[in-house]
């Protein structure tokens, strides 16, 4: 781990044309330009299987692994805080802003949730267990352990994990709630959206309670069963009431990377499960509060 950043390892193949590690990479990662390649080679960021560093020359062994480190030359910093709500041998909850996303990907990598808290903590094991959106605030838990990752993670697969969210969208009086919302949802378009496909069975299955409201804008509870991808954020869409600073839903706004001014009124509140090793009950509430 170098500055909070887990090296990702590539395994290079038997047969191939490269005469050498630094030509494979190139071929293989066409998305990553060259001279990307040559600046982490020169920068002591490629290492054998052994530990070794390895250069532009290194000729190409197949049947082994190598590892890269990824460093960004800019990002974006995104100007908010975590916060570690608890913590025992083998988790981590914490409270994310707005705006960070959780892992490495893409324009993000220094300013991620993970790589902060992985500097912080020195823990280069840590994996998130479940993920929330970048713009989504909330209550996120990490396993600090390799042996008890799968154990946390099954609890979100097979759905004995309750999560309760707060949304502020607007407020329509002929509306009626509580409702439960069962909807079939599938890649939409562009292709990082979500839509809703009519007379199909469902896929998703949210609860929504009316918490308060002003005549304009409401505080919602939300309460899903399943977990696709924007589902809570399709699913106040389709009832007409998109949630606050929603860049996708109901039209894909694109925003400045560095445009911290109008977070999405999506907060994880709440999570509570039983846990598998210790066999007690947990429960944790998000520091953060949305209002009206």
């Amino acid at each position: 781990m170098i500055d909070g950043v887990s090296a990702s390892q590539v395994y290079l193949p038997v047969q191939t044309d490269a005469q050498t590690i630094y030509e494979y990479l190139c071929g293989h990662f066409p998305h990553i330009r060259t001279d990307e390649w040559e600046q982490r080679f020169q920068d002591g960021l490629i290492y054998a299987a052994n530990g070794d560093k390895l250069t532009l020359t290194s000729p190409y062994v197949g049947s082994t692994h190598i590892f890269y480190y990824r460093f960004l030359a800019y990002e974006p910093h995104v100007p908010f805080e975590h916060h570690i709500l608890f913590e025992n041998d083998d988790l981590l909850v914490v409270d994310k802003p707005h705006f960070l996303t959780i892992s490495p990907t893409g324009q993000y990598v220094q300013e991620t949730l993970l790589v902060r808290l992985k500097k912080q903590t020195g823990n280069e094991f840590l994996t998130p267990i479940h993920r929330l959106d970048r713009e989504t605030a909330g209550v996120v838990l990490f396993c600090k352990r390799v042996e008890s990752r799968g154990i946390y993670q099954q609890l979100f697969a097979e759905r004995q994990v309750n999560k309760i969210y707060h949304a502020i969208a607007p407020y329509k009086k002929d509306l009626n709630f509580p409702q439960t919302l069962h909807l079939h949802l599938d890649k939409g378009h562009p292709f990082y959206t979500m839509q809703v496909i009519e007379n199909v069975k469902a896929n998703t299955q949210t609860a929504i309670e009316l918490i308060e409201h002003n005549q304009i804008w409401a505080k919602y509870r939300l309460t899903p069963t399943t977990g696709k991808q924007h589902q809570l954020r399709v699913h106040l869409n389709y009832l007409e009431i998109p949630i606050k600073n929603d860049p996708f839903y109901p039209v894909v706004q694109h925003k400045a990377e560095d445009d911290f001014s109008e977070p999405l009124q999506l907060l994880a509140k709440h999570i509570s499960f039983t846990d598998p090793l210790t066999k007690e009950g947990m429960s944790f509430n998000s520091e953060f509060e949305l209002t009206l």
